[in-house]
């Protein structure tokens, strides 16, 4: 059984509040990702409720590393738009703090998910179009495979978020047209 890995967009939706509180989307059903992957709606609808029947949450791990969790996602739902996850990095974890440091200073802002597939097929497109995922974690990471898929710092706005990454990506792109 080979565990996946899917970066997703929130769109700087996902805040960071009291230095510890994170919440926001980890999955954006119908958005295509780097690696040609489209998430349905309903996707995850069995593996929570597998997860409740069974007593398991979904982990909150650091870059996808099983031995680095960092916190408790304190609530983990599908609704129209996606996987809504809100939880609490926790500070009596080291990583847990540093990362809550990480976000708050913008080095941090991607999410990520990790699964396996249960059913899935492919498009005209050639697009995987994931219909049933067996949902095991959601990670913060450095680079989200969808690009907006980021956290926001404490006080800063979805939409902030948004214009500060527009504004680096403006930049850099100013700088290679004037030659570095």
């Amino acid at each position: 059984m080979e565990l996946e890995r899917k970066f997703c967009p929130t769109g700087g939706e996902l805040t960071v509040k009291d230095g510890l509180k994170v919440e926001g989307y980890a999955s954006l059903f119908g958005a295509c990702d780097q690696g040609n992957d489209v998430v349905h709606a309903g996707a995850y609808g069995a593996s929570l409720k597998r997860l409740g029947i069974e007593g398991r949450a979904v982990k909150m791990l650091w870059q996808h590393d099983p031995a680095q969790p960092i916190g408790i996602w304190d609530e983990v739902r599908e609704d129209a738009r996606g996987l809504y996850v809100k939880g609490r990095l926790l500070d009596s974890v080291a990583r847990g703090r540093e990362a809550a440091a990480l976000i708050a200073a913008g080095a941090i802002d991607g999410l990520s998910i990790g699964y396996r597939t249960v059913r899935a097929t492919k498009n005209d497109k050639g697009q995987r179009l994931l219909t049933e995922l067996e949902l095991w974690e959601v990670s913060l990471v450095t680079f989200p495979m969808l690009p907006s898929a980021r956290v926001a710092a404490k006080g800063e706005s979805p939409a902030d978020a948004a214009l500060r990454e527009l504004a680096q990506a403006l930049e850099g792109a100013r700088r290679e047209m004037a030659g570095g």
